[in-house]
């Protein structure tokens, strides 16, 4: 089982959320940013790494469960945060019901792919199992302008 990641002194969760996605800008990914933590410890930081690793489901909320579980040595995430750049798409959004991640923080709310507070809105559905407590909106403006520079960036 891996140990949480040391950190020193008090941490912004979505510093480091938007560090992960600025690397995943600078690897030609979506800056998409996400961080799971517990009692104030990280357990896994990732960003959307579906290109790299030829994984559609390689999505940075997918990412960092996974690390977060091996972290823990368990499929659930009973007591743990999830702090995520963007508002998770519908598959993001089912990975956490099942995760049982207790809250949710994201930054920009995204109107196409969001399952969130848009789309399907997974947990307001009568079949999902576990809603964790949402909040969203934080940092929107720098999360939107991370996704515009990067995507006006591909347009040339």
């Amino acid at each position: 089982m891996a140990a949480p990641i040391p950190v020193l002194g008090r941490i912004d969760p979505l510093d480091l959320a938007f560090a992960a996605a600025r690397r995943a800008a600078e690897a030609g990914e979506v800056p998409v940013g996400a961080v799971v933590m517990r009692d104030g410890a990280v357990l896994a930081v990732a960003h959307n790494q579906p290109r790299a690793l030829r994984d559609p489901t390689a999505h940075a909320e997918i990412l960092a469960i996974r690390a977060a579980c091996a972290a823990v040595g368990n499929e659930r995430l009973t007591g743990c945060d999830l702090y995520v750049t963007l508002e998770p798409c519908p598959m993001c959004a089912g990975a956490i019901s099942f995760a049982r991640i207790r809250r949710l923080y994201f930054g920009a709310a995204d109107a196409k792919g969001g399952g969130v507070e848009n789309g399907p809105r997974v947990f307001d559905q009568p079949t999902c199992h576990h809603a964790p407590d949402v909040y969203g909106g934080f940092r929107e403006r720098e999360a939107a302008q991370l996704l515009r520079d990067f995507f006006a960036g591909r347009r040339g």
